[in-house]
């Protein structure tokens, strides 16, 4: 049975995957939080999840690296210089890194891209997303990882496309642009919305999260995917074989 070690054990996702992993063919060989060993998780487990913070990910992947443990990262409000860091590991152990581990996000992603690169330019691109009050990032990982699928569709980068500060007199709307937007508050696991708008008509392509089960499921899935790959930097797209 795949052992999986879990940086951010006692957090929401941590927890959640502890109570799903038996159910799913795997068993927890241990938890790591702020101050612990995480070398010795690295050694003992078959594959490492992390869903901790942004801070720590640069010791969790050093940990990994020396272990030569394969490690899926669901930790969202990363840099470019995190990215740059989990490119750099993934040279040498095989690394996973989503910013949503739903299966039915992973699909919607493939749906959002596939949508934009045959509509063409005469169809606006919106993202709007809720989650609870206490979420600290934003635009969640989620929407990022839609609005990376969107430009990637309309051929551009979403550091190039995305709008997220729309405030007062800000005149038209830019041909070519990702408009986002966040929402925060009461209990909401995660709402995703993609909105593609021209002249007299608009698409909705839509994932509401109920339960927190769901990615506690798909990090599983993932992790036990990513076991049996080769060092390479992966998405759940091809977790889903897409």
């Amino acid at each position: 049975m795949t052992s999986i070690g879990i940086f951010g054990s006692m957090g929401r996702m941590g927890q959640a995957i502890v109570a799903v992993a038996p159910q799913l063919g795997a068993q927890i060989a241990g938890g790591c939080d702020q101050g612990d060993d995480t070398a010795e998780l690295a050694r003992k487990a078959d594959v490492l999840v992390d869903f901790s913070a942004p801070a720590a990910l640069e010791a969790h992947l050093a940990a990994a690296r020396a272990a030569w443990t394969p490690i899926m990262i669901g930790t969202t409000g990363l840099s470019e210089r995190h990215h740059a860091l989990i490119t750099q590991a993934a040279g040498e152990i095989p690394v996973l890194q989503t910013g949503n581990t739903s299966m039915g996000i992973a699909l919607l992603a493939r749906l959002v891209r596939e949508a934009a690169a045959r509509l063409g330019p005469d169809w606006d691109i919106e993202i709007v997303e809720m989650h609870h009050r206490n979420k600290a990032d934003a635009p969640s990982g989620t929407a990022l990882m839609l609005g990376e699928a969107a430009a990637h569709g309309i051929g551009t980068t979403l550091s190039a496309a995305a709008v997220t500060d729309r405030a007062g007199l800000t005149g038209p709307r830019a041909d070519g642009t990702i408009g986002m937007a966040s929402l925060r508050g009461g209990s909401v696991v995660g709402d995703h919305s993609v909105v593609f708008a021209t002249a007299g008509e608009r698409i909705e392509l839509i994932h509401r999260a109920d339960d927190r089960a769901i990615f506690a499921r798909g990090a599983v899935r993932g992790a036990l995917w990513l076991k049996d790959q080769q060092p390479g930097r992966y998405t759940m797209d091809q977790v889903l074989g897409m």
